[in-house]
Order: C-alpha cells, then structure tokens, then sequence
C-alpha cells in the first residue's frame, strides 16, 4: 500500500480522489482524467514546464483578428516576444473601414485625413485640417468652413450652395464664360455695376447708338425701324420718298441723315407720325447730294398712333 492511498483513505473522498488503476489523483474530482486534475483554482509561487496545452491565455504575441473598434497594441519592443503591452481607448483601429483613429495628430501630415477643427482623424471620405494640412497627397473629397489663402486652383466644377456667400475683393474672371440659372440675374450691391468682356451675346440692353442705312428705290415708301436703331441714314434717289416709321419706345431719341442723289432730285415726304413745329413740314433740300439732318423724340406709341417730335436742319455742305 502506498502513502497516497493511505491519504486517500483518510481523507474527504469529494476532496481527495486515488485512482490507483490509472495512477490519477482527482482534487475536488471524484473521476480524475489527468495525473492531476484539479477543479478549482490553483495558486503557487511558480510554475514550471511546458505551458503548450494551456488554453484561456494568451501565450507571449499571439493575438486574434476582430472586427470593429479594436484597441491598438502599444509596445516598446522592436523583436522577440511581446510580453507586455498597453492600449488606449483614443487610440483605435476599425478593421471594417480600415481606418486608424486618434483625437489629435502632431507632426507632418501626408496622405489623406478627415477630421474637425484641431484635429485629424477618419479616412479619404472627408479632410478637414485647421491647423496645418501642408503635404496633403491623394484625391480625398474636402469639406471646410471657410478656405483662406494665397491662390486656389480648381480643375474639376466648382460648385456654390449659395452664391451670396462668395465675395470676392477683386475681379472675377471665368474664363469660358458664366452660366446664370433661369430667373436669377446679375447685380451690383452698390450704385455702380462695372462689366467687362464681350458683351455681343447680352439682350435686353441698349449697346450705345446702333445705326440702320437704307438705300430706297425711287417713288418708295421706307419704314424706319425705330426698335432696331437710334441713327438711320438714308440714301436717296431720284423720285418721291416717303418716311414713316414702327416700333420705338416713349423717350426715345432719334436722328436721320437724308442724302440727296448726285444727279436729280429726291422729293421727301413724311407720315403723320411726325410732328414739326407750328405743324409745318419742312421742304427738303433738293438734288446735288446736300445732306439733311432730321431730329425727333418719340412721344407716343401705341394706343392713339405714334407722334414723333421733330426738328429739320437743312442743306449741311
């Protein structure tokens, strides 16, 4: 009999377990399936051997992939076996959308970031450094507050949620023209607006004094276009010419050079729209290619018939 079993036999057995046929000792096991099984905790000073089928530690490096917010392993050993390490909770990794996050980033910065004012955190999604975002690389989608520097180059469209926010201390050139949407305008927030450029493909405005010339047959009747231009030069030929006119705006001013032909004589009338002083028409110059000058203002148009105030010069040479 051996000293064991002789403990074994004085002893607990729900404590103490010999099984003698397979040389097992159960502590707190009454079926021991190891040399030593023990259901409990065991506690000493020391352990020695191999530690190869321990499970529920984890043995030196060996760490296990996740996914989500994951802490950062921090360590100081550059090789061999980690045995030790720390974690921050402002320091994560999120294997999902593989970034790196952090509440603030000190150094050189390269690469793409997103983040809010004081900070750098996030992905190429967004970028948003306050501070200082020299060295930026990649082709991040930015969105900022408000963008204060020297120049600023933009090869793609440039898009305004609001276009009453962009102000701008000088000139603002756009190369291949400016495109305003159906029922805006252009203005000026003060009494003067200055435009620059070509402005042939602007309507709706008065380009300083456009000019029509006619060359009528003899014995016509010529209709000046009073909506198509301010001066209107006609050049006569022999026979009877008859002047009335359309169109025209109240206020208006118009001027008309009537040029005799070198040989014979143009003989010049006028409609009822024009009015001349005391109501008396003026005889033209005659033959000779004298040249005269006639003056009016519309007064009326519309409802009642045009009247056209007007005024004659005669014979200029």
């Amino acid at each position: 009999m051996t000293r064991a079993v002789t403990l074994a036999e004085i002893a607990d057995g729900a404590i103490l377990t010999v099984d003698s046929t397979n040389s097992r000792i159960g502590i707190g096991s009454t079926q021991p399936t190891e040399k030593l099984d023990v259901v409990g905790v065991v506690s000493a000073t020391s352990f020695s051997g191999s530690g190869a089928n321990l499970t529920g530690i984890t043995a030196g490096a060996t760490l296990s992939a996740g996914s989500g917010d994951q802490r950062v392993v921090v360590t100081s050993l550059t090789s061999g076996t980690m045995t030790s390490a720390a974690t921050d909770a402002e320091l994560t990794y999120n294997s999902g959308t593989n970034t790196l996050s952090a509440t603030t980033f000190s150094g050189a910065l390269t690469g793409n970031a997103s983040g809010s004012s004081g900070s750098c955190t996030g992905n190429s999604a967004t970028a948003t450094v306050a501070t200082n975002a020299q060295g930026l690389t990649g082709t991040p989608d930015i969105s900022v507050r408000n963008i204060t520097g020297v120049a600023a180059t933009f090869t793609g469209v440039l898009t305004y949620e609001d276009v009453t926010n962009i102000d701008s201390i000088g000139v603002v050139t756009a190369r291949a023209g400016v495109q305003v949407g159906s029922g805006q305008s252009f203005g000026a927030n003060g009494p003067t607006a200055i435009y620059y450029g070509d402005g042939s493909n602007l309507t709706g405005i008065s380009a300083g004094i456009s000019t029509t010339k006619y060359s009528p047959t003899a014995n016509a009747v010529i209709n000046i276009g009073l909506s198509t231009a301010q001066h209107h030069d006609l050049t006569l030929t022999a026979g009877i010419t008859t002047i009335t006119c359309s169109g025209g705006v109240f206020g208006e001013s118009h001027s008309l050079v009537l040029t005799q032909p070198s040989s014979g004589i143009a003989t010049v009338g006028f409609s009822t729209f024009f009015l001349f002083p005391s109501g008396a028409t003026p005889s033209m110059s005659e033959g000779g290619s004298k040249v005269d000058l006639v003056s009016f203002v519309v007064k009326r148009v519309g409802a009642g018939g045009t009247q056209l105030l007007a005024s004659a010069g005669l014979n200029y040479n």
